[in-house]
């Protein structure tokens, strides 16, 4: 019923899974029959050496003192294992911060990038308190600091200055004439 012949005019249907998505499946099959024959691979070579190392023993034959003597070379078979673990171990750790240690001393020796500053507003007496510390508890006056010009003591240097006659009797008196005047003025 509503299955249609293919005519010259139609096409082939499109398939259900895109020609990438069928060449990445591929792919992942045959990743996976690689991880499983490595798989395989580790798990008879573990078994080949485990049969070198341990031979089988046959207990039903031994005596109680023979069982005894295996146990005991077995301990210490296990703690020459366990020392050597320990010292594999602690080799690994100090490795480890060594290389920490070393990251951390590339990343210094590189820089650090440092962020944009950002504009803040600051009062003027957050920033002297910022400047100087504890010393400044009070709001610093500016104003107070300022030196004061009096006004009457310019007015009299000008009045003084003004008087054009005073300036001509210094002007006879300078040079040597004037010091010579002035010296026999004074005898």
């Amino acid at each position: 019923n509503s299955t249609e012949e293919p005519t010259p005019g139609n096409c082939k249907p499109k398939p259900k899974i895109s020609a990438s998505r069928r060449l990445f499946l591929k792919v992942c099959s045959k990743a996976m029959t690689m991880v499983d024959n490595e798989k395989q691979a580790r798990k008879e070579e573990r078994e080949r050496t485990l049969s070198e190392r341990v031979p089988e023993l046959q207990l039903s034959s031994m005596s109680l003192q023979d069982l005894q003597n295996i146990c005991k070379e077995l301990v210490q078979k296990i703690d020459v294992v366990d020392e050597e673990r320990y010292d594999i171990d602690s080799k690994v750790k100090k490795n480890t911060t060594e290389i920490q240690d070393l990251s951390q001393k590339i990343i210094g020796l590189k820089g650090k990038k440092r962020p944009a500053l950002k504009r803040v507003r600051v009062s003027a007496d957050a920033m002297m308190g910022a400047l100087l510390g504890a010393k400044v508890k009070e709001s610093v006056d500016f104003k107070a600091n300022l030196k004061t010009v009096k006004k009457e003591e310019e007015k009299v240097k000008k009045e003084e200055v003004t008087d054009w006659r005073t300036n001509v009797d210094t002007m006879s008196k300078s040079g040597m004439e004037g010091r010579k005047k002035l010296f026999n003025a004074g005898q």
